[in-house]
């Protein structure tokens, strides 16, 4: 399998996370990003994070994030949008190329070539029974 350089990576996350968000309306306000941040804070969290990975939790980019929406504030609701699908979708992308735990899977671009049909697709082929 190549290689998958950071912009290709960009890219590919741009279009998933415009399935996922398709609407301005769709992505967190500044408030719920508050939120998350206030709550990476909270004992339960940090415990939990403790006992999980052996460290407090992490919240620096929580707080980056509200940052980033507060900045946008002037911004028209598109220029928004855009701007925080990019944020997200490099985010993303430097999360992918880099090392990890959960590297267990390579991902394939197309499926194994001896590999069983989709179920409708096998109900579609299947002739059924014939009576002779």
């Amino acid at each position: 399998m190549s290689k998958l350089d950071y912009e290709t990576a960009v890219q590919e996350e741009i279009a998933h996370l415009k399935k996922v968000h398709p609407r301005a309306e769709d992505i967190p306000s500044c408030m719920t990003l508050l939120d998350t941040f206030l709550s990476c804070h909270l004992l339960n969290n940090q415990l939990k994070s403790l006992y999980r990975y052996g460290h407090m939790a992490e919240c620096a980019q929580k707080g980056e994030d509200f940052k980033f929406c507060m900045s946008n504030k002037s911004m028209h609701e598109e220029e928004k949008y855009e701007a925080w699908i990019r944020r997200r979708a490099e985010w993303w992308a430097k999360r992918r190329l880099a090392k990890s735990s959960e590297d267990v899977w390579q991902v394939r671009s197309e499926p194994l070539h001896n590999y069983p049909l989709p179920v409708d697709q096998m109900l579609k082929d299947f002739k059924g029974p014939t009576l002779s």
